[in-house]
């Protein structure tokens, strides 16, 4: 599964997720103007990028199962 080039790629986008989410919790546990300014977007950005990724997994698994 490591030599297969699409688990990387899920790989990375889950992992693009949580550094999303991180950089999220950090803003508004800092809170302030940068947080009351850019909150929703970047919560837009993780639900765009957890969709992604679920969907990516989804691929993945379903492509593992046949056979393919």
């Amino acid at each position: 599964m490591a030599n297969d080039p699409f688990f990387w790629i899920v790989a990375v986008s889950a992992l693009a997720v949580l550094a999303i989410l991180m950089f999220g919790i950090g803003t508004f546990a800092k809170g302030g103007e940068f947080n009351r300014k850019h909150a929703n977007r970047i919560m837009r950005w993780r639900i765009g990028a957890q969709f992604i990724a679920v969907v990516l997994i989804i691929a993945f698994a379903y492509l593992r199962s046949s056979g393919a």
